[in-house]
């Protein structure tokens, strides 16, 4: 969707009426920044056809309204349109949602992300406790990231059998880990003290960072997963990096000022991290057109190969 479309839809909501819409993100879906002369500026989330259903995107900003009630931390401020509504219909086969503009910049490697990562382990540990207590509407709807659900044929990211350079050695080694993930998962299991609703996506393009303050935003992939997924997801992209041991215990230090963890907990860490590399590896596959799948498609098969060297022994 380009941005005359969306422009053509900004009536949808008063406060956009008349704006002009700058793409400024790819991945899932298309984000844009919307301008109007005198007025705030605001981001539009246009969704990609086929990925959520208007039920489960409505069930997404009831959690995140829900955390802005509840809890102390900071995520995005969806708005409704003229209709009331969150979700509207932008075009034939477009949804979106309009949210406050932000202050912040996306931090990268290279920053000191230690001080950071002990912030969104608190976040993280917040949330799950948040959801534990919340009486969620009857309605409410999220994808479950299981075992299956990420790594069968037919995973919620695509089929990482299928992703660039799964072949040969690569490929056996990532069948084996296949296999072993889901066995260490099963034992692990899904009780309510480790297994709930989580953000999901919790990595460096998906904060914002203004000074010393930190905001959580994008909560599109929010559904029931493993608690210590969130962790491994905030390791997007850098598990290779030689910091990720003192960014893994900054990120538990930080959890447990809000949430104890077992040593249970930490023992499935090293899987976690695994089973989200196995996740990137599908969607890499099957999001081809996106620049982020661009820089990763030539070697992210290969080191998740020799990553799972650890796990497999």
């Amino acid at each position: 969707m380009d941005s005359l479309e969306v422009e053509r839809g900004l009536g949808l909501w008063q406060e956009t009426e008349g704006g002009r819409a700058t793409l400024i993100n790819l991945s899932e879906n298309h984000t844009f920044r919307i301008d109007r002369p005198g007025a705030a500026r605001h981001i539009l989330r246009v969704h990609r056809p086929g990925y959520q259903s208007t039920a489960a995107i409505a069930s997404e900003l009831d959690w995140v309204s829900a955390l802005r009630n509840d809890t102390d931390l900071p995520v995005p401020r969806p708005l409704v349109g003229r209709d009331g509504e969150f979700v509207q219909r932008i075009g034939p086969d477009r949804v979106a949602v309009l949210f406050v503009f932000e202050q912040g910049r996306e931090p990268v490697p290279g920053d000191d992300l230690a001080p950071l990562f002990r912030t969104i382990g608190r976040f993280s540990a917040t949330a799950h406790r948040h959801v534990q207590g919340w009486n969620r509407p009857s309605s409410f709807t999220r994808p479950l990231w299981t075992a299956e659900s990420i790594l069968d044929p037919g995973g919620l990211w695509g089929d990482w059998r299928k992703a660039p350079h799964v072949e040969g050695a690569t490929r056996a080694a990532l069948d084996r880990l296949d296999g072993r993930l889901r066995e260490v998962l099963a034992a692990y299991g899904t009780s309510a003290d480790r297994y709930g609703l989580v953000h999901a996506d919790m990595r460096l393009a998906n904060l914002l960072v203004a000074g010393d303050e930190v905001m959580l935003i994008d909560f599109d992939d929010c559904g029931f997963c493993w608690f210590m997924y969130d962790l491994a997801a905030s390791l997007s992209f850098i598990e290779t990096s030689e910091e990720v041991p003192a960014l893994r215990q900054s990120w538990i230090d930080g959890y447990t000022t809000v949430r104890p963890l077992s040593a249970d907990d930490l023992q499935v860490i090293d899987a976690m991290i695994l089973l989200r590399r196995m996740a990137l590896l599908a969607w890499i596959g099957s999001h081809a057109e996106t620049t982020l799948a661009a820089q990763h498609r030539d070697h992210f098969a290969s080191e998740t190969a020799r990553l799972s060297a650890a796990l497999l022994g």
